[in-house]
């Protein structure tokens, strides 16, 4: 019965923590006024009903360190990659060399998969298109960068946090 005790306090915890954080959304996105109050608590409500469906709380515990480490490397890279693709776009003697470039992933198909080709569809450059077999596929604005390499650092950085390591 102690398990069931636990499961009960860690959902409990889980729906409250997204709570906060749909709550934070609402308040960056459409800014405080006490006459979307209601408004306010059924998006909420049905956020966090929502979430919890989809993604069930896990046991799991994420490393705070690694999970901040993946931020600042997803921001530095965002920045790096956005100047050179707008360098490349508004430089005509730097043309651009598009193309798919095939991606093995050690991530199996699902939630793990699903994050990792969000997080990177993020970065400048280089976009999901498809899913073949253990592969992933990328179209990149150029081959010629080292895709793979900063794809496997991304991969790594993100196994760390989802391992809690």
């Amino acid at each position: 019965m102690p398990g069931g005790v636990h499961e009960h306090a860690a959902a409990v915890t889980s729906a409250a923590s997204r709570a906060v954080w749909f709550l934070c959304l609402w308040l960056v996105l459409a800014g405080v006024d006490p006459v979307d109050l209601p408004a306010a608590a059924a998006a909420v409500i049905a956020a966090t009903w929502t979430s919890l469906r989809l993604l069930a709380p896990g046991t799991q515990r994420r490393s705070p360190i690694a999970m901040a480490q993946l931020a600042l490397r997803f921001f530095c890279e965002s920045v790096v990659a956005s100047v050179d693709v707008a360098r490349r776009a508004l430089d005509p003697r730097l043309p651009l060399h598009p193309g798919f470039v095939l991606y093995p992933t050690e991530l199996p198909r699902g939630e793990r998969r699903n994050v990792f080709a969000t997080l990177t569809s993020l970065l400048p450059g280089t976009v999901p298109t498809g899913d073949e077999e253990e592969q992933l596929i990328y179209h990149c604005l150029d081959v010629g960068q080292p895709i793979a390499a900063q794809l496997a650092a991304e991969e790594a950085a993100l196994a760390r946090v989802l391992d809690g390591g």
